[in-house]
């Protein structure tokens, strides 16, 4: 099965339109290929557009004949992908198209990101502004860029470049969910410095690999108490240095800001005649830590191979600090919402290790719909790091979106969900970073909702669209583009 395959899948038009995207590098940050796509469509469609400096891509559409009356609605999505692969799959993101098949009722990726996240809202955007048939209001549609890597683009965009009154995001990733909020976050960022001291004689080294764990998106499932192998290397390297003085060499764990990390790996040495007794009791740590999490992770692996010895290790006392300040970072939630149940309020996703050569660097992602909670969960971050001589930075802050309960399209919504399914929707805010939130400080009088087709896994090569869904949801656009309310 490849990509064909997904092209035959119903909707058609809107599996082409994923396809033809998913042909198209589009990493966050390296958007110009698929920028430069959208343009070409436009200008096959004889539709204007117009692209800002930032790199976001407004199309217009008129109203289908009898709809002129109604408001005008803003279609966005972002161009972006998150780029993830497994460590054993070849694949050059910069130069390849990603590689579907179809698993059943799922649309997957063959060892990599599938790109359903946004991809599936871009395609249905261009389906939409394609068709000759579905009745619809004016529509600019809005493509936005570097939404996986700081929202940048939706920072970007002009105050005064959209006039439409309605804005539909496809970004939500449960088809039975219409989003209504959504977190704002924060990187938090600890890096120092240490001496490197020449690997003592008598030792032996290991690598230490922390791999197979599920990962995921860092805001929609940070609740679901997956593994994170920064965490978990950080227990494994703290307990083996308290009972065998283990030295670290370098670590090196998570690869994305945004993404529970899956992978983490460590080089580092330890007194040879410690070796046997350091190798079953990390082991037998190992073993613990799979069983605590096998019904969540049950491809987790965790390995001790000998390697060839380093030249350098951290001084010892350097390494203490940041082991112990590594153990005390919090990970995962917070607190929860006292005002959206099972709403996750605050978390914190420790995304990114590198030590090495010197250099410490931290890197985390610090998610909350509450200002003040996530400033206090901030503080706690930097508190820690401050305890080691670390320099805290925090930046790349983008803000929540609060739920207006009252708002007209939500209940447009809230009935047609009802109308086709037989049952209602599930209204709700997530704990994600939406572009709505900043779009709403941008214009505040925009009536904003979320929404969109299954897509689970995403962020990582485990990423997977259902196809009985995109069905769902396909019939869901159309009925809500010929139900906008008037002017």
């Amino acid at each position: 099965m490849s990509n064909s395959t997904v092209r035959n899948l119903e909707p058609k038009v809107l599996w082409n339109k994923f396809a033809d995207l998913n042909a198209i590098p589009r990493a966050s940050k390296k958007e110009e290929k698929v920028i430069a796509f959208i343009e070409a469509f436009a200008t096959s469609l004889g539709l204007t557009y117009e692209t800002d400096n930032v790199g976001n891509v407004l199309v217009k559409k008129p109203a289908t004949a009898g709809m002129e009356d109604r408001k005008t609605i803003i279609l966005q999505s972002h161009l972006d992908m998150v780029h993830q692969k497994n460590a054993t799959t070849v694949f050059d993101f910069d130069t390849q198209g990603i590689e579907m098949y179809v698993d059943g009722d799922w649309v997957k990726a063959k060892g990599t990101t599938l790109g359903a996240d946004n991809g599936l809202g871009v395609a249905t955007i261009m389906a939409i502004l394609e068709s000759t048939t579905i009745a619809h209001p004016a529509i600019e549609a809005l493509f936005t860029i570097d939404e996986e890597t700081g929202m940048t683009g939706a920072m970007g965009l002009a105050p005064n470049w959209l006039q439409g009154e309605i804005l539909l995001n496809l970004d939500t990733e449960e088809d039975d969910e219409i989003g209504v909020g959504c977190a704002g976050g924060i990187d938090v960022t600890a890096t120092t410095t240490y001496t490197e001291i020449t690997t003592p004689a008598a030792k032996k080294a290991y690598t230490l690999t922390v791999t197979g764990l599920t990962g995921g998106h860092s805001g929609m499932d940070i609740h679901k108490g997956l593994g994170n192998a920064n965490t978990i290397i950080t227990r494994l390297l703290f307990d083996a240095y308290q009972q065998f003085g283990l030295q670290v060499s370098e670590i090196k764990g998570g690869s994305l800001r945004n993404a529970i990390p899956r992978e983490s790996f460590a080089t580092v040495v330890v007194t040879a005649e410690y070796t046997g007794d350091f190798e079953s009791a990390t082991a037998l740590l190992a073993k613990t830590i799979q069983q605590e999490l096998k019904l969540l992770e049950p491809e987790l692996s965790i390995t001790i191979q000998p390697t060839a010895m380093p030249a350098k290790v951290m001084e010892v006392a350097a390494q203490e600090q940041v082991l112990k300040a590594l153990y005390a970072t919090h990970n995962g939630v917070y607190t929860m919402s006292a005002a959206m149940p099972d709403l996750v309020e605050t978390s914190n996703n420790i995304s990114k290790i590198t030590i090495g050569e010197g250099a410490v660097k931290i890197e985390c992602l610090t998610r909350s719909s509450v200002e003040s909670s996530k400033q206090d969960l901030m503080n706690k971050l930097r508190a820690t790091f401050d305890l080691i001589g670390c320099e805290v930075v925090m930046d790349g802050a983008y803000p929540g979106w609060a739920p207006n309960m009252e708002s007209e399209i939500l209940q447009v919504l809230d009935t047609i969900y009802q109308e086709l399914n037989g049952e209602k929707a599930h209204i709700a805010a997530c704990h994600a970073g939406l572009e709505c939130g900043i779009l709403g400080q941008y214009y505040p009088n925009l009536d904003m909702i979320s929404f969109g087709p299954t897509i689970q896994g995403a962020h990582s090569p485990d990423e997977r669209a259902s196809i009985s869904s995109a069905q769902k949801f396909w019939k869901f656009v159309q009925e809500i583009l010929a139900n906008i309310p008037a002017k």
